[in-house]
């Protein structure tokens, strides 16, 4: 294997994946060096991977849209050639109830409006046509199963939800990772797995390459980190932290997986779901089952870890997770045997990811993506090779941030919306809702 390459990637997730495939259409010598075994193999693979148009930000909600158009054309896009076949976009649509944490929604729609993005308004008895194993009573606000009144009402209906039909999910995340790796080698992109980077030598301040665990180096005028939950360690490594305003940590989450009620066929009919009156996501999951995640409600305390050292268990959470869906469902069955995924976030201070260059010529991220950023993978990819193209090519993307332009959504990102130097977004959930 050449050792010279244009980029060095650090991370081969479905974002990291996505740059490579970006990057090596575009006629550079890529390399994507992971310390575990597979595309995909981590945060990626515990990913709930949904598709969906809504977000706090203009250009954040811009974004999600112009991604949907790729999963739609998902074959198209990554030329239909993997031995392990494609990953595949189920659009059952998504639906996001109506609460006073969301201010009904409002100001989401109010973005929708402005970039054309289909939906409809849904009253409580529209949802509960659709839904008919919905309770549609109030809960919030969210409480601990500790509280003497958890599940208990807390007053009247919900108004109802906004229903987005440009939403579902993608049946398997590591594949569709795996399939993007496929697309990249046969643009020439090489990949290199089970090896850590412990070192990004630098010249003035400049990066040079990379030094992996096992001596082995590469040279490259270009270091990217998509390095997921280790973003913030192979910034220290890289010592690009000293002007960064927005950080990113480790966070620990639990997503619950628990058949569908008897009553209802929630892996043929089901939705994806935001509710945040209960604190939870939900949708279909293979084997008439629903996968059940946290809006991480302010009564929850975030468990930062180390990304080498945590506890991959279930705790009290999961339980915690799978009765706030059944204050929703009254006739959820609650297994004995727990069943899902324990794995890590990536997270910011406002769950927006980061796409930028850093203070150290040559380096970049793509981090702070977990929980929300799965979609956003294709058009992400097509971003960081546009940015390293406006940097490379001497551009000040600090002081005159790129403008990004998308076709299909007919819309033009200011970067600086993903700066790591940007204020906290003070309109964001401060959830995996970004």
């Amino acid at each position: 294997m050449s050792k010279s390459f244009d980029a060095v990637i650090i991370g081969a997730g479905v974002i990291g994946s996505a740059i490579a495939f970006e990057m090596s259409k575009a006629g550079k010598k890529t390399i994507n060096v992971d310390m575990l075994p597979s595309a995909g193999h981590g945060s990626t693979s515990a990913s709930c991977a949904i598709i969906r148009t809504y977000y706090s930000t203009l250009d954040g909600t811009a974004l999600a849209y112009e991604s949907y158009f790729h999963w739609k054309a998902w074959s198209d896009y990554v030329g239909g050639s993997d031995e392990l076949g494609l990953a595949e976009f189920r659009e059952t649509g998504c639906m996001v109830m109506k609460t006073e944490h969301n201010g009904n929604l409002a100001s989401i729609c109010a973005l929708m409006d402005q970039l054309s993005i289909p939906y409809e308004h849904w009253d409580a008895d529209t949802v509960r046509r659709r839904v008919p194993v919905y309770d549609m009573r109030q809960f919030a606000p969210a409480k601990t199963r500790e509280a003497d009144d958890f599940g208990e009402p807390t007053g009247g209906d919900l108004a109802g939800a906004v229903f987005f039909p440009n939403g579902g999910y993608i049946n398997d995340p590591k594949l569709a990772a795996h399939n993007l790796q496929r697309a990249a080698e046969a643009n020439g992109a090489a990949y290199l797995f089970n090896k850590r980077v412990v070192e990004i030598p630098q010249t003035g301040d400049r990066v040079t390459g990379v030094v992996l665990d096992d001596g082995t180096s590469f040279d490259a005028p270009v270091v990217i980190n998509v390095a997921g939950p280790h973003s913030s360690v192979v910034n220290e490594l890289a010592g690009a932290t000293a002007d960064m305003g927005i950080t990113t940590r480790a966070l620990r989450q639990e997503v619950v997986h628990v058949p569908s009620p008897g009553d209802y066929a929630f892996g043929e009919e089901g939705l994806v779901v935001s509710d945040s009156d209960v604190a939870v996501y939900s949708r279909p999951e293979i084997g008439n089952n629903i996968l059940i995640g946290s809006e991480d409600p302010a009564c929850d305390e975030p468990e930062w870890v180390d990304p080498d050292d945590f506890n991959r268990d279930f705790s009290e959470q999961w339980a915690t997770q799978a009765l706030r869906m059944a204050q929703r469902i009254p006739s959820l069955g609650i297994p004995s045997r727990m069943r899902g995924v324990v794995d890590l976030y990536d997270v910011t201070e406002d769950w927006g990811p980061i796409y930028d260059r850093s203070a150290v010529d040559g380096y970049y991220m793509a981090v702070g993506t977990s929980g929300n950023q799965f979609k956003n993978a294709p058009v992400v990819g097509t971003l960081m090779n546009a940015l390293v193209d406006y940097c490379e090519g001497g551009a000040d993307h600090d002081a005159e941030p790129m403008k990004f332009h998308l076709p299909r959504t007919d819309h033009t990102l200011d970067c600086r919306t993903f700066s790591r130097r940007r204020e906290i977004n003070a309109d964001s959930s401060f959830s995996v809702l970004g």
